[in-house]
């Protein structure tokens, strides 16, 4: 623990360190709540930044940055009240940076909010304020001033650069796994047309980006105690994108009443009262800037990021689980199976995805 006072005494914090303490279980940032000892200090989190996933620090931190300054300014151009728990606070190294570099490992900070909880479970109520919230977020964002922001995860959620990783896989094979899959790998490239239609539409000029989450999930919102919506966190894959991408993983997500990897494939089925639900509180949230080609495709991102996560899963089983932990040698591919199944369910629900769309329009 001393170490980590050390590191949380590097920042420009108000107050004495009392102590520091693991929060949360977070997959990518190791996480820490620092405590100060005077009530009247707030508390901060101390985290270390996955240098290995997200590369480039300084444009990561900027866009942190700009993000919640931009958040923060139109807050309180609304009147806003309790704005300081509304919008994550960065805090500054002594120096003046927006992180420190300890021998190649990289830490951050941002004031605790304190009367904050998360979720993990969602139901049809926390879909509708997920939906809403993620909306609204997006509808913040949709005038920041300046240069876009950069990406973080270059090609993250580009269906046509994951295609390719995935031909490149097949042909290596380096795994000796082709034969048992190909069936599968050949499902999905024969799908390659449609799936890329986004990218096509935005060539065209057809489909904007924005600024998208691009991790939308139900734990990434705080509430206060009254299980009143603050504000979105983990900002990290916050970066130019399509609205559908945000729209979609939450659906492959939330609204699989199974599980990502479920060996019980008779489980994995779109949560249709999920779906509806989170699409009330986005159309909500969305209707200042969404345009109708946007609006339209909402159900094809649903299909777009199950179809995406389906090919990256099992590009990483043919190259021999690689990027994804795994619990078992054949994880990657019950992970296919489950989000290809998924996909298949989504499919034959399309067009009550469609028309639940054109009724909230």
């Amino acid at each position: 623990m001393e170490k980590l006072k050390e590191m949380a005494s590097r920042f420009a914090l108000e107050g004495e360190v009392e102590e520091v303490v693991p929060l949360g279980a977070g997959l990518i940032n190791d996480s820490y709540r620092v405590k100060t000892v005077a009530e009247e200090t707030p508390d901060y989190v101390l985290q270390r930044i996955n240098h290995a996933i997200f590369q480039d620090v300084d444009l990561l931190q900027e866009n942190i940055r700009r993000i919640t300054e931009h958040i923060r300014r139109k807050l309180e151009a609304r009147g806003e009240r309790d704005t300081e728990r509304k919008t994550l606070t960065v805090v500054p190294a002594k120096d003046g940076k927006l992180y420190v570099c300890d021998g190649g490992t990289y830490w951050r900070m941002t004031v605790f909010i304190r009367g904050s909880r998360t979720y993990e479970q969602v139901t049809p109520e926390l879909a509708y304020l997920t939906g809403k919230a993620f909306g609204e977020f997006q509808d913040l964002l949709s005038d920041l001033p300046g240069e876009p922001l950069g990406a973080t995860i270059p090609d993250f959620h580009n269906t046509a650069f994951r295609l390719e990783q995935l031909r490149e896989a097949a042909d290596a094979d380096r795994a000796g796994r082709l034969a048992k899959v190909r069936d599968g790998v050949e499902e999905l490239k024969g799908r390659a047309e449609e799936m890329c239609l986004a990218e096509r539409l935005f060539r065209e000029g057809k489909l904007p980006k924005r600024i998208t989450h691009c991790d939308t999930k139900v734990n990434n919102m705080l509430f206060d105690e009254e299980g009143r919506f603050l504000c979105v966190i983990d900002l990290d894959t916050t970066m130019p994108g399509f609205v559908l991408s945000d729209f979609g993983d939450f659906i492959r997500t939330a609204g699989n009443k199974g599980a990502e990897d479920d060996e019980d494939l008779s489980r994995v089925r779109v949560n249709m009262e999920v779906f509806r639900e989170f699409s009330r509180g986005y159309a909500e949230g969305t209707r200042a800037f969404l345009t109708p080609t946007e609006r339209e495709l909402l159900p094809y991102g649903a299909q777009m990021l199950t179809y995406m996560q389906t090919v990256r899963f099992l590009t990483d089983y043919l190259n021999g689980d690689t990027y994804y932990k795994i619990k078992s040698p054949e994880h990657n591919y019950q992970r296919t199976l489950a989000q290809l199944t998924l996909l298949h369910d989504i499919d034959a629900h399309l067009e009550e995805m469609k028309e639940w769309i054109k009724q909230l329009s």
